[in-house]
C-alpha cells in the first residue's frame, strides 16, 4: 500500500532543461521541414501548372493542324470525287451512244441478209455471182465486224463504269471517315478545363493494334485519289477510243452501204439494157416468123400451083401414048412434053426443099421467140429483185453518227 502511494521519481534540472531544448530543436527542425516542402509544393505546382497550360496548348495546336490535315485531304478528296462522278456521267452518255450505234446495225445486216436471199431467187443465167453480190456480201461482213467492234469496245465501257464507280465509293467512304474524324477533332477542339461533360477514362490512354501511324493514313487516302485519277485518265482515253471507233465504223459502213447501192444502179441498168435487147431481138424474130410464114404460104401456094401444069403435060403424055402404029412417034412434042413433066417435078421438089427448110426455120424461129420471152421473163424478175424488193428496202437503210 505504501509503494503503490509511492511519489513519481523527479528529474534533475539539466535533463528538464536538455528536454526543453530537444523539444525546441525538434520544432524547429520539423518548421523548417514543413517550410521546404510547402516551398517545394509551390514550385511544384507552378511548373506543373505551367507545363500543363503548355501541353494542353500544344494539343490544342495538334488538333488544329490535324484538323487543317483533315480538311485538306478532304478538300482532295471532294475535288476527285467529283472528277470521277463527272468521268462517269459522260463516259454513261458514251456508252448510250454505242448501244444507239449498235442498235442501228441490226437493221443494215438484216436487209442485206435478206438482199442476198431474195436474190438466189434470181433464175437461169441471171443467177450469177456479180458485183453486187459481192458488195453485198463484203456490206454484211463489214457490218458483222462492225456489231462484234461494238460489243466488245461496249463491254470495255461497262467494266470501265465499273472501276469508276469503285474508286468513288473508296473516296465517298474515305470522305465519310474523314468527315467523322473532322466531326470528332471539331468537338476535341471545342473542349476546355471547364466543359460541363469531360470525364476520367483510363482506359483509353492504351494504344490499341487497330491505330494506323500518320504515314499509312496519308497513303490510304493518297492512293485512294491516285486510283480515282488513274480511272479517271483510262476512262478519257477510252472515250477519245470511242469516239474514233463510231466515226470510224459508221464511215466504213456508209462506204460500204454506197458501194452496194452504185452496184445496185449499175446492175439494174445493165439488166434493163439487156432486157431492151432482148426485146429487140424478140421484135425482130417476131417479124422474121411473119415474114417466114408468108414465104411458107407462097411456097405452098406455088407447089399447089403446079398441080395444072403438071396434070395438063402428064395428060397430055398419056394422050399421046395412045396414038397408033408409027404415029407413036418420040418427037419434039413427046420430047418437050417429057422434058417439061420432069422439069415441073423437079421444081415441085425444089419448093418442097424450101418448104421444109422454111418450115424448119419456122420452128427455129418460135423456138428463139419461146427462149427470148423467157429470157425476157428471167430479166423482168431480176429486176424486180434486186429494183422493187432489194432497192427500195434498201431505201430505209440510214447510217448516222452516234
Amino acid at each position: 500500500m505504501a509503494r503503490l502511494l509511492q511519489a513519481p521519481p523527479k528529474f534533475h534540472p539539466s535533463e528538464w532543461d536538455i528536454a526543453n531544448k530537444m523539444q525546441s530543436a525538434s520544432t524547429e527542425s520539423q518548421k523548417s521541414r514543413s517550410e521546404r516542402v510547402t516551398a517545394e509544393s509551390r514550385r511544384l505546382l507552378d511548373e506543373i501548372e505551367k507545363r500543363t497550360q503548355k501541353t494542353q496548348s500544344d494539343v490544342n495546336k495538334k488538333i488544329e493542324q490535324r484538323q487543317e490535315e483533315i480538311k485538306f485531304w478532304k478538300q482532295e478528296l471532294d475535288n476527285k470525287l467529283e472528277q470521277i462522278f463527272h468521268e462517269t456521267e459522260v463516259l454513261l452518255t458514251f456508252k448510250t451512244r454505242l448501244e444507239k450505234s449498235l442498235e442501228s446495225c441490226k437493221e443494215p445486216l438484216d436487209i442485206a441478209q435478206k438482199c442476198l436471199l431474195n436474190r438466189q431467187r434470181r433464175a437461169g443465167i441471171d443467177l450469177v455471182h456479180d458485183e453486187v453480190e459481192q458488195e453485198l456480201v463484203k456490206e454484211a461482213e463489214v457490218l458483222q465486224g462492225v456489231i462484234a467492234l461494238l460489243e466488245r469496245t461496249l463491254e470495255q465501257t461497262n467494266e470501265q463504269i465499273r472501276l469508276n464507280r469503285s474508286a468513288k465509293y473508296n473516296l465517298e467512304m474515305d470522305l465519310k471517315d474523314k468527315f467523322t474524324a473532322l466531326m470528332i477533332d471539331n468537338y476535341c477542339a471545342s473542349l476546355t478545363n471547364n466543359t460541363p461533360d469531360i470525364r476520367y477514362a483510363d482506359h483509353t490512354v492504351k494504344i490499341e493494334g487497330t491505330f494506323v501511324s500518320p504515314e499509312d493514313w496519308i497513303d490510304f487516302s493518297n492512293i485512294n485519289v491516285e486510283k480515282a485519277e488513274k480511272q479517271r485518265n483510262n476512262s478519257l482515253v477510252l472515250r477519245t477510243l470511242i469516239d474514233g471507233i463510231l466515226s470510224q465504223t459508221a464511215s466504213d459502213m456508209r462506204r460500204q452501204c454506197e458501194a452496194v447501192n452504185v452496184a445496185f444502179r449499175n446492175r439494174v441498168k445493165e439488166v434493163r439494157d439487156a432486157k431492151l435487147q432482148l426485146e429487140r431481138l424478140l421484135a425482130m424474130v417476131m417479124d422474121e416468123t411473119a415474114s417466114q410464114e408468108k414465104n411458107i404460104a407462097a411456097l405452098k401456094k406455088a407447089i399447089a400451083d403446079k398441080e395444072g401444069p403438071v396434070k395438063v403435060a402428064q395428060t397430055r403424055l398419056e394422050a399421046r401414048n395412045h396414038r397408033p402404029n408409027v404415029e407413036l412417034c418420040y418427037d419434039t412434042v413427046q420430047y418437050r412434053l417429057t422434058s417439061e413433066v420432069q422439069e415441073i417435078t423437079k421444081n415441085i421438089e425444089r419448093l418442097k426443099d424450101t418448104l421444109a427448110q422454111a418450115e424448119a426455120e419456122l420452128k427455129g424461129l418460135s423456138r428463139q421467140q419461146l427462149s427470148l420471152e423467157e429470157e425476157i421473163r428471167v430479166k423482168e424478175n431480176t429486176l424486180y429483185i434486186d429494183e422493187v424488193l432489194c432497192m427500195q428496202m434498201r431505201e430505209s437503210v440510214h447510217i448516222n453518227n452516234f
